[in-house]
């Protein structure tokens, strides 16, 4: 798991030609124009979702990771909490979705929550477990870019 800002982003490109992609297009693009919805960039390599929601409590929030893809979920717009934990501290709620890439966990785990604000993200890769969505202070609007990146 990466806790980063902006400033720091193009230093992941290091971790790989999709990375790289994905880094580019983040650096790369007016963010806050980007309508919700799914955004090719380069094919099932690395692809991005545009997402608005209210943030919840953190109790109903859950715990996710997925298989085949690391996760960049960059705040555009707002702040809320995303919580880490280490998978195998996880108890599985649902079985492995294999479409959807994404296993669902019990939140038997406190984790560790970090206050994610504009221009700052998280990289998950698919061994961190995390839970977004998280409140702040009380239930607020969210703008982010997920950016999946197929794992080589």
């Amino acid at each position: 798991m990466i806790f980063d800002s902006k400033e720091h982003l193009a230093q992941y490109k290091a971790l790989g030609k999709n990375y790289e992609t994905a880094v580019n297009f983040l650096l790369n693009t007016d963010l806050e124009s980007l309508p919700l919805g799914k955004v090719e960039i380069d094919g099932n390599e690395v692809y991005a979702s545009v997402v608005e929601y209210t943030t919840i409590p953190e109790e109903s929030g859950k715990f996710e990771t997925h298989e085949n893809y690391s996760d960049i979920q960059y705040v555009i717009e707002g702040s809320e909490h995303m919580v880490y934990a280490s998978r195998h501290e996880l108890t599985p709620k649902t079985e492995y979705n294999a479409e959807k890439d994404i296993t669902f966990y019990e939140n038997d785990v406190k984790g560790i929550a970090m206050l994610t604000k504009k221009d700052f993200y998280c990289i998950f890769q698919p061994q961190d477990a995390h839970k977004p969505k998280v409140m702040v202070d009380s239930p607020a609007p969210i703008k982010k870019v997920i950016v999946k990146i197929k794992e080589q």
